[in-house]
């Protein structure tokens, strides 16, 4: 018996996907070089650092990404695509934007690092689709939101006197709000079809919580990956663990309490359980005591318990959005957190001598934060009303949060 799904992907993925790998190449040969041999020691220094990420990215992103019990395959299949088409974008972005006078584009690990960390924000946003969107879809996603990451990063260290790693400790307020504007433009009516298919279930339920410790213990090089300082480094290690520390009791704490017969979530825990990371990113080479970061794991992984026990009900009622794995929860709430205690701990550090220049170092800071958010808001729309076109072959509410859509099994019948 044939599968009852339409072969939707059979020319447009491989005409779209291959005619872009191709220009990249080209990209690569006409405009790039590798570093020259006296810098390449750096590589020893750098290189376990880009292990580290690459793991968060490949394993614990993907995995976090296969909750779904009928969209496991996707979840971590599609989340490699589109890191590897990310990334090599993202380096051509970097590139062009910062050696524009140079005659070739110098790669290096440091280089390849931010590419990876940029593809990352389109990691993250995949969660709030995931399993509304067909790969090509993804791919027109991945080109535009990393293009929109890179031009907000430009923004940020050129006019607004930012630097290069509190601008990348913005891609998590960045890349969930993106996700969130591209999911409101996808959310309808036709998603109440779909409904049973996007219960979890205990294997998918076990993928994502691998993903979730992947995440955990690396996120400290995430964090402390671009500062330059060794002091900085060490600090950002530290903070970034007492905070995750914290945040792992809360998640757990609260999911029991927010329960009527006091049983724990795994969604819960899956997600809460992050969000010390996330919200200590920003400000953690700031951060001069442990109890701060542990405080703020703490409010960090409450906030996104009650964001996620809270927030979906009502923002699908109120304005029909429809969050998958409750990005916003898990990334967008504890980034903004993470945003508003980098403000505090500035203007602590920083002596004033009239309110007014507090005032004025307070917009100052906040600049950064407010338009990262602003053109993650304002990029995930304008993608998602080009996402809605017909000519990318979207799938239909039937299709929802299933890998037959895209997967061959030897068996349709078995499991489904």
């Amino acid at each position: 018996m044939g599968s009852k799904y339409q072969k939707s992907l059979r020319i447009s993925l491989p005409f779209w996907a291959l005619i872009l790998e191709i220009a990249l190449i080209l990209v690569f040969f006409f405009f790039t070089s590798y570093e020259t041999p006296s810098k390449k020691l750096k590589l020893l220094k750098t290189y376990p650092a880009f292990q580290d990420i690459n793991v968060m990215a490949v394993l614990g992103l993907g995995f976090l990404n296969a909750s779904l019990r009928r969209y496991t395959w996707s979840g971590v299949a599609f989340n490699l695509f589109t890191l590897a088409l990310g990334v090599q974008w993202a380096i051509i972005l970097d590139g062009f934007q910062f050696s524009f006078f140079s005659r070739k584009i110098p790669i290096n690990i440091q280089r390849i690092i931010l590419g990876t960390m940029s593809a990352m924000s389109v990691l993250i946003s995949s969660g709030a689709i995931l399993g509304k969107v067909n790969l090509v879809q993804m791919i027109v996603m991945t080109l535009l939101e990393v293009t929109v990451f890179r031009g907000a990063m430009m923004l940020t260290l050129n006019f607004l006197d930012g630097k290069e790693y509190e601008s990348m400790m913005q891609i998590h307020v960045f890349g969930a709000y993106f996700g969130v504007a591209v999911a409101w433009c996808l959310s309808g009516p036709e998603l109440n079809a779909a409904k049973e298919k996007e219960r979890r279930a205990t294997t998918s339920s076990l993928f994502t919580t691998l993903g979730t410790l992947f995440l955990w213990i690396f996120w400290p090089t995430f964090n402390s990956a671009l500062l330059d300082q060794p002091s900085e480094k060490e600090t950002a290690v530290y903070n970034t663990y007492y905070a995750l520390a914290a945040s792992s009791v809360a998640a757990m704490s609260l999911s029991a309490a927010t329960h009527s017969d006091g049983k724990i979530s795994m969604t819960h825990v899956h997600r809460a359980t992050l969000a010390g990371g996330v919200a200590v990113g920003v400000a953690t080479n700031l951060i001069y005591s442990p109890w701060i970061a542990m405080v703020l794991g703490l409010l960090a992984g409450m906030i996104s318990i009650i964001g996620a026990k809270c927030l979906p009900e009502c923002l699908n009622r109120t304005i029909g959005l429809h969050d998958t794995c409750e990005v916003h929860s898990t990334f967008g709430l504890p980034a903004l957190l993470g945003g508003l205690t980098y403000i505090m701990l500035e203007i602590e550090q920083a002596s004033w001598a009239s309110f007014s220049g507090v005032g004025f170092q307070v917009l100052v800071l906040a600049s950064p934060l407010s338009l990262f958010m602003a053109m993650g808001l304002v990029g995930g729309v304008l993608t998602g009303v080009i996402l809605r076109l017909n000519l990318w072959k979207a799938p239909p509410a039937a299709k929802y949060f299933d890998d037959q859509a895209f997967w061959e099994f030897p068996h349709l019948a078995v499991g489904f």
